[in-house]
């Protein structure tokens, strides 16, 4: 039954097979050549080759020319001749006529033979000498400035010449609550040595008034200045130390 599906041997078989094979080859071969051999060239727009350029600016104009330089008229001067006479261009229609001679003399005062001159006042103004030039004014004396009144001095330069040091009283609530410290006053030294004037500067309230109450009565050696004795402004300073 399955005999007939065989196919027998021999060599006519193969040969035709063969033949066949390369056949499909040769054919498939033509089909695949044939498109690369003619090929069409696609059309280029035109839009393409043309090129949109701009036209060329102008060229810019021309420089103004320079101004033409005017020469300044030349003036031709005129020679005078002195033997020719030269007829006037114009003729005024006044005449003046000026008196040389009395420009040439001036009025003078003080000039013989010339109206409202004295006799001899020009002789003997040239003849007597030149006054003196006037002295020099004199310098006011410059008054020498006064001495200060009131001369600072330092604390400690001022605590050497006491005459008289109260010691103040310690305060009694002070005392109680132990309280101690350093009362600064300032205070203006009059002329004869006496305390005039006292301010606060710094302390306790609590010993303040015991403090001024003191230093009013000290008493210090006046100070002098150029052998004159001056006001001082110091600073003192009183100190309390709780036992």
């Amino acid at each position: 039954m399955f005999e007939q599906t065989f196919i027998p041997p021999g060599g006519t078989r193969r040969w035709s097979v063969l033949v066949a094979v390369l056949s499909q080859i040769f054919v498939v071969g033509i089909l695949v050549v044939i498109p690369l051999m003619y090929v069409e060239v696609l059309p280029v727009p035109d839009t393409v080759s043309r090129i949109l350029l701009a036209p060329p600016p102008p060229p810019p104009p021309p420089p103004p020319a320079a101004p033409a330089r005017r020469e300044p008229p030349k003036v031709v001067a005129r020679k005078f001749d002195p033997t020719k006479l030269t007829a006037p261009s114009t003729i005024p229609k006044q005449i003046t006529i000026q008196n040389e001679t009395a420009q040439a003399f001036p009025e003078a005062p003080g000039i013989a033979g010339v109206p409202g001159g004295a006799l001899g006042g020009a002789l003997n103004s040239i003849l007597s000498a030149a006054p003196p030039p006037p002295p020099p004014p004199v310098a006011a004396a410059t008054p020498a400035p006064a001495p200060p009144s009131r001369i600072r001095v330092g604390g400690e330069v001022q605590a050497g010449l006491i005459l008289r040091e109260v010691t103040p009283s310690y305060p009694k609530l002070a005392a109680m609550a132990h309280i101690s410290g350093t009362v600064r006053l300032k205070a203006v030294i009059g002329a004869d040595g006496s305390v005039e004037d006292l301010t606060l500067i710094s302390g306790h309230p609590l010993l303040v008034q015991a403090a001024e109450a003191a230093v009013k009565q000290w008493i210090y050696k006046p100070t002098l200045l150029n052998g004159q004795p001056v006001e001082v402004d110091t600073e003192i300073d009183v100190h309390f130390v709780a036992s």
